[in-house]
This record gives C-alpha cells, structure tokens and sequence, in this order.
C-alpha cells in the first residue's frame, strides 16, 4: 500500500522551501530554492514554485525508492498577507506579489489542489499539531525571519480575520516615526526585532569602525557578507558584541508580546522563524522585557514563552497538513 502525502511549501523573502510531508508531519524528502529577486515578475516566483513541487512529486512517485506514495495536495505559506478566499496573495512586503491570484495561477500547472495560507499561520498549525504547542488553547506564534510573522490559533482554529490578514503583528507600530519599513509605514515591530534588524545594527556598529565590533568585523570578512547566521554563530561562540546585539533584538521581542497579551491574552507564544535559531541567547531577554513590560504584571497569569519546536521547518510542515485537511 503506497503512502499518503501532501507537499508543503513555504516561501520566505530569501528562499522557497518545500518538503514531502507524511500525515504524522514528518518530511521525507526536501527541496530548496533561493527567492527570485523582488523586481522581477510573479510568474517568475511561481516557476519556482513550480519547480519544488515538481522535484518532490518526482520522489514521491519513485517506485523504487524510500517515500514511494501518492500526493493529495499541495499547501503554500507565503510571507504576506493572504485573502480569506485562502488563495490570493494580497500584499507581500519581500516579494512582488500585489492581489496575487496565486491559487489559481498555480492549481492548472500542478494539477493538484491548493491552498495558500500566511506562512505564520502555517507555522503555528504546525506547533499545534506537533510541535511546542500540542494542548495549548489559546496560542499566539510568532516568527522572527527576514521580517516578524505571526498566527493566532484558538480551541483548534486559526484566525484570520474578516479579510483573512489578522495577526499580521509584525506591523504593529512601536516606534512612532521609527525606522522606515517595506511595507510603507515606520516604527513597525519588525525593523526591531527581525533578522533584518539585527543584520542593521550589526552593519552600523562595523560602519562606524566600532572596536567592540573589530571581532564581528572579522568574521563577516571571512566569509564573504554579514548575515543573521553570522551572528548567531558568533554569540554562541562567545562574542559579546554578537551577544549583545541578540540581546537587543529580544529585548523589542519582549515590548512587542507584552503589547499582543495585553490585547489577546493568549496561553503561550512559541517563537519560531530563522533568527530563533539563537535560542535562549534571544528567548531569556524577550522573557525578561514580557515581564516587565506585561500590562497588570505580578497580578495576572503569564503567558509561557517558549521555543518552536519544528525550527525552520514548521512552515512548510504546517502547509503541507493545513492542505491535507482542507481539501480531504
């Protein structure tokens, strides 16, 4: 008896991910694929699209190797805000998506059915279903990437919102006037607590020919550009300008989940997205501003904050079973 699977495919402003995803949310196989550069035309993001699902159908319907099944659907979490008709793309800050009927530019070239949903969302159902939030009622999912994503989960059911954008927290204002965002506005939460922001600071401290940023200067040189990775790498390795700039990045993680429990008074947040990746050099900070910034602190239950558990891959996994369960 062949196995059953549905692909999921998670698109960020830097990479398409995608994964051959069994029901038990398990990835059996994988594919990547940077993402085509802003400027260039929708139909060049869904070639690439395109092209994972193809490459991982291909193994899926291999007879002679490891994963040979069938697959049922296919979901899309894209970094943007998604219509509630779950298949158009009406915004996407990193991409050139602008009312994107994506479901329907995609479902005729790949021949299966399709649902596209905010990648945040897809990530939280992940967590829900098998990760960091398995029980939890009341869960907001939070995902630090090249921007701040997030999803709102209740008694089992994501929510949208009436035009299916709601929990789009990243764009909240924190900073009147702050830092111009690509969405068009300034102060949003992201350009504080993003690997955008943090790649910033970092840039601006070596600009200015810091020397408690000499190390990092280094480290960037050596290999090739100053990334996010970059730096995580050198605050697990001790670097304390490293360690301190994630320490920043927490802290404006902290402001932003203590203004979203104030509104929604979830039971946890599980943070996930790649800058998450720093661990508790980044989650202790975000716990300790929470606390101090929590609207009727010491007099009220705190929400848990907690690390994903999926990583980088809750995006794609919650996708593939947000398909699964939407199109049996």
């Amino acid at each position: 008896m062949s196995a059953s699977y549905a692909i999921g495919i998670d698109i960020g402003g830097t990479k398409v991910l995608g994964g051959l995803v069994d029901e038990g949310g398990r990835i059996v196989h994988r594919a990547r694929r940077d993402t085509p550069d802003r400027s260039k035309s929708p139909r060049v993001v869904e070639d690439t699209i395109v092209s994972v699902v193809d490459e991982l159908r291909a193994h899926a319907a291999d007879p002679g190797g490891h994963v040979s099944g069938e697959v049922s659907a296919v979901g899309i979490g894209a970094a943007g805000f998604v219509g509630a008709d779950m298949a158009t793309v009406v915004f996407a800050p990193h991409l050139s998506w602008r009312n994107e009927p994506l479901r329907d530019a995609l479902t005729h070239r790949v021949g299966l059915p399709i649902v596209v949903d905010n990648d945040a969302n897809a990530a939280a159902w992940a967590e829900w279903r098998f990760g960091a939030a398995r029980g939890e009622t009341h869960l907001v999912m939070i995902t630090l990437g090249t921007g701040i994503g997030g999803g709102l989960l209740i008694d089992g059911a994501l929510h949208r919102g009436k035009f299916g954008i709601a929990a789009e927290f990243g764009h909240m204002q924190v900073v009147p006037d702050g830092h111009r965002c690509e969405c068009g506005n300034r102060g949003c939460w992201e350009q504080y607590a993003s690997g955008n922001a943090l790649v910033r600071e970092a840039r601006s401290m070596i600009a200015a020919q810091s020397p408690v940023a000499a190390d990092l200067a280094v480290r960037a040189q050596e290999a090739g550009g100053l990334t996010g990775p970059l730096i995580t790498e050198a605050a697990k390795a001790g670097d304390p300008t490293a360690r301190e700039l994630l320490a920043e990045v927490g802290h404006w993680l902290g402001v932003g989940i203590a203004n979203i429990a104030a509104a929604l008074d979830p039971g946890r947040f599980v943070i996930g997205g790649g800058v998450s990746a720093a661990g508790e050099l980044l989650i202790e900070p975000a716990r300790d501003t929470f606390r101090r910034k929590l609207t009727g602190r010491g007099y009220r239950p705190e929400a848990l904050v907690v690390a994903a558990a999926l990583g980088n891959d809750a995006g794609l996994i919650g996708a593939a079973d947000l398909a699964r369960s939407t199109t049996r």
